[in-house]
C-alpha cells in the first residue's frame, strides 16, 4: 500500500441541463471507507472542475485521492466521468476503480474494485475546512539524520522489462569496507522502500535504528512503485527475489561496505523471498533475518490466516467450517493442476457449485463474482504463493538464519511457520527461532492482532524486537 505516481487524464462528456445542479454538488471533499479483512481504510476523492473553453456546456473533471491512513496524498486520478447521476471514478496504476450514483448532494453510494475484489463503499460530502487526520507516529525518524544517507539505483538485468530500481542506502558516520551492510526486503503487494502502511514505515524505523548501530541498510521502492520502474503486476515472488539479486550486485561495486557481511532482512513474503536468495547466492549472503517470515506452504498459510481473522472478527463457527473446506478445495486445485487453461476451466466450476447468493455484493452478477475471484486466485503472483513451498530453499541456505515472530500475528501464524521454519533448518543447525509476546504481524504491541489495530497502533515497530535483531547481527557478523 503505497504512494504511486500516476498519470492524470480528464474526459470530456456531455451533459443535460437538469443534471447540473447534481454536477455542482459533485465538486468538493468525498469520504467513504474500505472494510477489507477486518482493517478499515478511509479513502477521500478531491473532484475539481476544469473549464473548457471550447464548449462551456461541456465540462471537464479531475481528480486526487488520498489514503490517509497509508500516508498518502493526492494520488492522481487516471479518469473521472459523471453521467446521470453516476459516478466512474478510475486509478489505472493501482488497477482500482469506484462506481457510484449521486443519491443526494451529500451522499453516493457505490462499489469500489481492486485486484478482482469488490467493496461497497459509501462517499459522504466532507465540510469545508474539514481538519484532516494527523496520525501520530513518535518512531519515525526526523531529518537531519546522524547518519549518511545516500539516494541510489541499480539495474536488474534478469528482469523481462527494463527494471531501474530506487532506493535509499544509509551509512554510518564512518563507514568503510569493514562496515556490514542489510538489505530490506518487503512483504507483499507493491510497496515503497519504507514499506509504509496505515502511516506507519517500518523499513525506515529499522533503517535508523540498525544505521545508528553501525549497520548499513539498503531499502528500495518495488518495482514499478514509487521511483522504480518495471512491472509489478503479474510479477512472483522468484521475479521479486532477482529484485534481490540486483541489489546484492550493486552493493559489491561499493567500496565504503563489507561485501562479505552482506545480509537480507525481509518481512512477511519478504520473510519468504530472503531463503529462496540465499539458497542461491550462498557465497553473497552472510546471514538472513526472517520477520514474520513464511515456513509452510502458501495454500496453508492463507488458510489458517483467514480462519484466525474470521475467529477473532465474530465469524460463526458454522461459517469459519465452510471458509475452511472451500478455501481448501479452490487451493486443491491451483496445486493440482499447472496447465492455466484447464486450471482455469476447473477452477470456474468448482466456484460456480461453491458460490452462494450471499457470497458476493447485490450490484455484482454471480457470473461477475466468480470472473473476479477466478481473476485474483488464478493470477501468476497467487498461483506461485500457493503452490511454493520454503522448505527447499529453507534447508539449502548455509548461512545464520534468524527467525522472529509476535505471537499474535494472525497473517503468519508464530508457531505453524516458526515451528515449520526450525524443522526444515534442523539438519544444518543454523536457525536461530524467537517468539514475541503480545506482538503483531508488524511487530507492534497489540491487543488482538487484528488488521484493523494497525493504523491505531501508535508503535510502528517493537523497541525490543530491534535490540534483538541488531544484537543478534553483531554476534554473527563479529
Amino acid at each position: 500500500m503505497k504512494t504511486l505516481f500516476l498519470s492524470l487524464i480528464t474526459f470530456l462528456f456531455s451533459i443535460s441541463l437538469m443534471a447540473q445542479n447534481f454536477e455542482k454538488s459533485l465538486l468538493g471533499d468525498w469520504k467513504g471507507e474500505l472494510s477489507v479483512s477486518g482493517m478499515k481504510l478511509p479513502l477521500i476523492f478531491h473532484i475539481s472542475k476544469i473549464e473548457n473553453e471550447q464548449d462551456e456546456n461541456t465540462n471537464i473533471f479531475s481528480a486526487t485521492m488520498d489514503s490517509p491512513a497509508q500516508g498518502a496524498k493526492d494520488i492522481p486520478v487516471s479518469e473521472v466521468s459523471f453521467l446521470d447521476n453516476n459516478l466512474t471514478i478510475k486509478i489505472s496504476n493501482l488497477g482500482a476503480s469506484y462506481e457510484g450514483k449521486l443519491i443526494s448532494k451529500t451522499q453516493i453510494e457505490g462499489i469500489f474494485k481492486q485486484a478482482g475484489q469488490s467493496f461497497p463503499m459509501i462517499l459522504n460530502k466532507m465540510e469545508k475546512g474539514t481538519q484532516k487526520e494527523t496520525l501520530n507516529r513518535p518512531q519515525e525518524p526526523k531529518a537531519p539524520f546522524d547518519y549518511k544517507t545516500e539516494e541510489v539505483q541499480f539495474q536488474n538485468k534478469k528482469a523481462k522489462e527494463e527494471t531501474i530500481l530506487a532506493g535509499t542506502l544509509t551509512l554510518p558516520k564512518n563507514a568503510n569496507n569493514k562496515t556490514p551492510v542489510v538489505i530490506l526486503i518487503s512483504g507483499s503487494g507493491a510497496q515503497d522502500r519504507n514499506q509504509e502502511i496505515l502511516g506507519h514505515k517500518p523499513f525506515l524505523v529499522i533503517a535508523d535504528y540498525l544505521t545508528k548501530n553501525g549497520i548499513a541498510v539498503l531499502r528500495y521502492d518495488d518495482r514499478g512503485t514509487a521511483q522504480s520502474t518495471g512491472i509489478f503486476e503479474g510479477s512472483t515472488s522468484k521475479d521479486f527475489a532477482t529484485d534481490v539479486e540486483a541489489a546484492i550486485d550493486f552493493l559489491k561495486t561499493r567500496k565504503d561496505i563489507n561485501t562479505k557481511k552482506i545480509g537480507l532482512i525481509g518481512h512477511s513474503e519478504g520473510g519468504m523471498i530472503a531463503p529462496m536468495v540465499a539458497a542461491n547466492r550462498q557465497k553473497d549472503v552472510a546471514f538472513i533475518v526472517l520477520l514474520a517470515g513464511v515456513g509452510v506452504n502458501g495454500s496453508e498459510l492463507l488458510v489458517e490466516q483467514q480462519q484466525a481473522i474470521g475467529k477473532l472478527s465474530g465469524m460463526s463457527q458454522e461459517d469459519l467450517v465452510k471458509s475452511k473446506r472451500e478455501n481448501e478445495g479452490a487451493f486443491r486445485i491451483i496445486n493440482e493442476i499447472t496447465d492455466e487453461k484447464l486450471l482455469k476451466e476447473k477452477m470456474t466450476l468448482y466456484l460456480t457449485d461453491s458460490v452462494n447468493q450471499d457470497d458476493f455484493p447485490p450490484s455484482m452478477t454471480k457470473e461477475e463474482y466468480i470472473n473476479a475471484q477466478l481473476s485474483l486466485i488464478t493470477s501468476p503472483w497467487m498461483s506461485y504463493f500457493l503452490r511454493y513451498n520454503p522448505k527447499e530453499n529453507l534447508s539449502k541456505t548455509v548461512c545464520p538464519i534468524l527467525a522472529v515472530n509476535g505471537d499474535k500475528d494472525v497473517q503468519v501464524d508464530a508457531k505453524i511457520n516458526l515451528t515449520a521454519i526450525e524443522k526444515a533448518t534442523q539438519e544444518a543447525g543454523n536457525a536461530t527461532i524467537k517468539y514475541f509476546p503480545n506482538l503483531n504481524h508488524l511487530f507492534q504491541t497489540a491487543e488482538t492482532g487484528l488488521p484493523s489495530e494497525y493504523g491505531e497502533i501508535e508503535e510502528t515497530f517493537s523497541p525490543l524486537v530491534l535490540k534483538f535483531v541488531t544484537d543478534w547481527i553483531k554476534e554473527e557478523i563479529k
